[in-house]
């Protein structure tokens, strides 16, 4: 699923420095919002990661399955 780039800049943008999380790792997350196409919303160190089939309220082992510059998405495990 894509989000695409609407030039939010939030201490994580460009292509450059580490990011909080890394594809095909684990991480506990809270899930604290809904996306405006219907996943939900976690943050690790404040780094944005889209959970799939995430609702708000969800405290969820995720599983990155990609980093961008600016967010991840995850599955739910």
């Amino acid at each position: 699923m894509s989000y695409g780039n609407r030039g939010f800049n939030r201490g994580f943008g460009g292509n450059s420095g580490p990011k909080p999380v890394e594809e095909g790792k684990e991480y506990d997350v809270e899930v604290t919002e809904i996306s405006r196409k219907g996943d939900g919303i976690a943050r690790v160190q404040g780094f944005v990661i889209f959970v799939v089939g995430g609702k708000v309220g969800d405290k969820c082992k995720v599983k990155v399955t990609s980093v961008g510059p600016r967010f991840a998405t995850a599955q739910k495990l």
